[in-house]
């Protein structure tokens, strides 16, 4: 088995990095550090599928946490990609456990990873995105240990030059307090009580998992606690990611949620808005064919109601405001 990449130079979609961040895995074998590994108290898993570059990204950094750590495990998924990434990941078995599925099923893949893992705590990651330093997996473990109250801790997201990606799953000010929900390319989880709310809903296959698991959580009465400065870097590429995809999923699986949280009448609203948002990405990708497949689904698919009462409803207003074509027309005016 190698252990690590020969000839290797850094990858193309960060070809304009300078070398010193142009990481390159190293050659010896790491398992000889981890002969006499505790228990992980944190796992860190992440999913993959035909972006190799990027894998072999994610791993060089996290390498450096595994180097210096004897209290983490890192858990990789291949979701039946093409490109090669199952066979890079397999060379790299010696320091991560690598799991690889025959076909590309989603979100679902990571379940296979949240089933394997061994520590109380999980860092989830998406094959493009990366722990900054030390310092936020200490307050992750941190904040899970001494504070019982917290379900999630939802990290800060950056791009490669440090900046904050704004996203309307995290609170408007950068600091520390309740979040009503997460991004999934850099969220921590209680482990039980991720399995106790069935993992990620695999019927969505990508998109809006996030917002389905953060309601769970709050029904579980746990708290999602926005953290700072805990820090994931999301490169976000694009390779191998079709834009129909953006039309399908969030229209879909939006409507589901809806349709499984909200009353009467505020259902009937919202899902009048996405339909009409879902509308406007089809006609700006012109994929109207998958818009109307994922209408279809939206309302074939039996959904047993769920309705949240108000305390929680008030608690996922940025969700309410994200999918209301009046507040989307007020932020666009």
């Amino acid at each position: 088995m190698k252990g690590g990449l020969t000839n290797h130079s850094p990858s193309e979609n960060h070809s304009n990095q300078s070398s010193d961040i142009s990481p390159t895995l190293h050659h010896y074998p790491l398992f000889i550090i981890h002969s006499n590994k505790m228990p992980p108290k944190l796992s860190i898993v992440f999913l993959n599928y035909n972006r190799l570059s990027e894998t072999r990204y994610t791993l060089t950094h996290l390498q450096r946490f595994m180097e210096v750590r004897q209290d983490l495990e890192v858990i990789a998924i291949d979701n039946g990609s093409t490109d090669g990434t199952g066979e890079f990941l397999q060379t790299q078995s010696h320091w991560i456990q690598v799991i690889l599925l025959p076909t590309n099923t989603g979100i679902a893949g990571y379940n296979e990873g949240f089933k394997q893992a061994k520590g109380d705590y999980l860092l989830i990651l998406d094959d493009d995105s990366h722990p900054v330093d030390e310092m936020t997996l200490n307050r992750i473990i941190q904040c899970l240990d001494t504070r019982p109250e917290i379900g999630i801790v939802a990290c800060r997201i950056e791009t490669l030059e440090g900046q904050t990606t704004y996203t309307w799953h995290l609170p408007k000010q950068d600091e520390p307090g309740p979040a009503m929900a997460f991004v999934g390319c850099g969220f921590a989880i209680r482990r039980h009580l991720f399995e106790q709310v069935g993992w990620y809903p695999a019927e969505f296959f990508l998109y809006q998992n996030e917002i389905e698991v953060a309601i769970r959580i709050l029904c579980q009465s746990y708290q999602i606690y926005y953290d700072p400065l805990c820090r994931v870097v999301h490169r976000c590429s694009p390779q191998g990611r079709p834009q129909w995809r953006r039309v399908f999923y969030p229209t879909r699986n939006t409507i589901w949620i809806i349709r499984r949280y909200f009353p009467f009448p505020a259902a009937a609203y919202l899902i009048a808005s996405r339909l009409c948002l879902g509308l406007i990405r089809a006609f700006q990708s012109w994929e109207f064919r998958w818009y109307y497949q994922a209408v279809k689904e939206a309302f074939q698919r039996p959904i047993e109601p769920h309705i949240l009462p108000p305390s929680l409803r008030k608690q996922l207003t940025p969700f309410y405001r994200q999918n209301s074509v009046f507040h989307q027309l007020l932020g666009i005016l």
